[in-house]
């Protein structure tokens, strides 16, 4: 894999955490963008940090879009049951600055069953997704619209239940899984996937689904 230049967008996060350390072990020149960039364990000096809001600091997130090779963005709410329109007031603000600066690539961070997807994953986990996180995926589906219509080179990917389980590098990826019980998957491998993304064109314009 080449080494590239990433911007990050949700590093304070399960994920975006596993995603920085991964991504500099791996060689990358790293931009995190994040509200809070102390709360990165993380130390290196191919590490930098921007400190901003995706939704109300357009222009610096597109000032740290400057140069990259690739944005990944692993933006969400963590353990809340409210999206507070998250998902939907970011992607504008990220598409706009990647036109601006000419960055193509951008791997996205969704969630299992969102969208279409949701008759395709088990019972229980489409019972989560339309009870009790039913705004946190109507968010994620209007996110996923916008960036499908956009001239991007994007992919989705759509994680299983995220653990905190160790980097296994064996999980199961595809547009179509077969799934059954609770799916899960931990963190450190939703990383690993996203970061095998940048120099894979298979899943180029297409929702990618990840689980065990």
């Amino acid at each position: 894999m080449g080494h590239k230049k990433l911007l990050i967008l949700g590093p304070t996060g399960g994920t975006g955490q596993q995603l920085v350390t991964q991504a500099l072990e791996a060689g990358h020149e790293v931009t995190v963008f994040a509200r809070s960039p102390e709360k990165i364990s993380a130390r290196h000096d191919r590490l930098r940090s921007v400190t901003g809001g995706v939704i109300e600091d357009g222009a610096l997130l597109a000032d740290a879009m400057r140069g990259q090779d690739a944005v990944i963005s692993a933006l969400g709410r963590g353990m809340s049951f409210k999206s507070e329109a998250l998902i939907q007031r970011s992607i504008p603000n990220i598409l706009a600055a990647m036109q601006k600066q000419g960055v193509r690539r951008l791997i996205f961070t969704s969630a299992i069953g969102v969208g279409d997807a949701v008759g395709e994953v088990p019972l229980f986990a489409r019972l989560m997704a339309r009870l009790l996180l039913k705004d946190i995926y109507a968010d994620k589906v209007i996110g996923e619209d916008l960036i499908k219509r956009s001239a991007l080179d994007w992919t989705i990917v759509q994680p299983a239940g995220l653990t905190d389980g160790p980097l296994t590098g064996r999980y199961r990826a595809g547009e179509h899984l077969n799934m059954r019980g609770i799916p899960k998957i931990s963190r450190a491998d939703v990383a690993h996937f996203l970061l095998s993304q940048l120099d894979d064109p298979a899943y180029v314009r297409k929702v990618v689904v990840l689980a065990y």
